[in-house]
């Protein structure tokens, strides 16, 4: 809705929770109010919360497949047990998302976030008492059931704090949090591993969880405007709506595709190059490097183009088919020689794909409302995790029956069919509820 200002300017709204209800002129810019510094500071310091917990979230889970490598030459498992164990985590993640995000949209993020927190936790620490691969299964399905909510979590405080232009920024380093877990995985876990035993790689990150809940729960305080937003929103509707199937194709294609590097590029190092556990400590990370630049670049470029006067629809569509594009260029991984090139190509494609995944969380508060979010993300998480249980299998079995060569196909063309859904399904970016 819109009204005429008294200097006659066109005011609109923001949407809920937008930058603590400030005002919006039609060129974009925002009014300032009094206590505008707090505001900034509050939702920026809570953001920095945000990105420690999904730092610590991928750390955790992490554990996995950086330790692969000895776990499987411990146990002798095969690539498709390896797959089963990755598997029962997606499960546990697809089951419970939608669960945990309808929960945190009427619990609240402030308790919600350190209750699945203290969940996940206590999950991967059990993973130290593992003795065979049903034990490792039971214990990744209930670490996918604890961090299945963290995503949503975040993605629901953003759009409750931060105004449009900001929101994919915002996105971006939440999302890289992700990269910091990924990137400091191999030499802090190998490094656990070569001191204490890859046992307790599972434990010491544990503890991590723990000690964050503190200053959450001192420093992330409920808003009034915040408190019980959800309560009456309607859900069901929401599944008849074009834009929520057109979001969940979009992170059923390209969410596999993280996972995949996630779980597996340790494991392809080892085998497939001849990366020793040191080399992976030192180069593995990389590519989750460059993923981290990719989320905060993907960020600054929709602000900076949203600041200039492009509308988000523009901006999200030019983001996708730039970061698209990029991350076509890992069907060449197999092709290329030696170990830097390989590396190098990875590094360009987890770029090109962190970009997207900062403009999809800027796209969900594009699209809904924060009372409406969580449990949205959930359902995208669900689309994610249907198609990453059935990816993960297949990856197993084709990598023992062929090569990584299909599997490197297809992590550069789920991405470009990603951004197809956009321009077919969502078509507009606009709000659509």
């Amino acid at each position: 809705m819109s009204e005429i200002g008294e200097h006659g300017g066109d005011v609109r709204q923001e949407t809920e929770g937008d930058a603590g209800g400030r005002a919006k002129f039609a060129d974009g810019h925002l009014e300032k109010s009094a206590h505008s510094d707090i505001v900034d500071k509050a939702r920026w310091g809570i953001l920095g919360l945000l990105f420690a917990s999904i730092t610590i979230n991928l750390l955790d889970r992490q554990v996995l497949s950086v330790m692969a490598p000895l776990i499987r030459d411990d146990l002798g498992l095969s690539n498709s047990e390896y797959s089963y164990i990755v598997f029962a985590f997606t499960l546990g993640l697809t089951l419970a998302q939608v669960p945990a995000g309808l929960w945190i949209d009427r619990r609240g993020p402030r308790l919600g976030l350190p209750a699945i927190m203290l969940v996940w936790s206590a999950a991967n620490a059990l993973h130290a008492a593992a003795r065979t691969v049903w034990h490792f299964c039971a214990f990744r399905f209930l670490l996918g059931i604890g961090e299945c909510g963290n995503y949503s979590a975040g993605v629901k405080v953003i759009s409750q704090r931060f105004p449009a232009h900001e929101r994919a920024l915002a996105g971006g380093i939440f999302n890289s949090g992700t990269v910091i877990g990924a990137l400091a995985a191999p030499p802090v876990l190998v490094a656990i591993s070569k001191a204490f035993g890859w046992r307790m790689a599972f434990v010491l990150p544990s503890v991590l969880g723990l000690v964050w809940i503190v200053p959450w729960l001192v420093f992330c305080r409920e808003r009034s405007a915040d408190v019980g937003a959800g309560a009456s929103a309607p859900f069901r509707p929401l599944l008849g709506l074009r834009q929520v199937w057109g979001v969940m194709l979009m992170r059923a294609l390209a969410g596999p595709v993280v996972h995949f590097y996630w779980y597996w590029l340790p494991e392809y190092l080892r085998r497939e190059r001849g990366f020793s556990m040191e080399m992976i400590g030192l180069l593995a990370g990389i590519p989750f490097l460059f993923a981290g630049l990719g989320n905060v670049g993907g960020g600054l470029l929709a602000n900076s183009l949203m600041r200039r006067g492009w509308t988000a629809d523009r901006t999200r569509k030019f983001a996708y088919v730039l970061g698209t594009g990029l991350c076509a260029l890992s069907m060449l991984v197999p092709f290329v020689p030696g170990e830097g090139a390989a590396i190098a190509l990875i590094s360009v494609a987890t770029f090109g794909l962190a970009t997207t995944v900062a403009n999809h969380i800027g796209l969900l508060g594009d699209l809904f409302p924060p009372r409406v979010l969580a449990g949205v993300t959930g359902l995208t998480g669900l689309a994610e995790g249907c198609t990453n249980m059935t990816l993960t299998l297949v990856t197993g079995a084709v990598v023992d029956r062929y090569s990584y060569l299909p599997v490197f196909l297809a992590a550069g063309l789920l991405p470009v069919l990603a951004a197809g859904c956009l321009f077919l399904l969502i078509r507009k970016v606009e709000r659509a509820v």
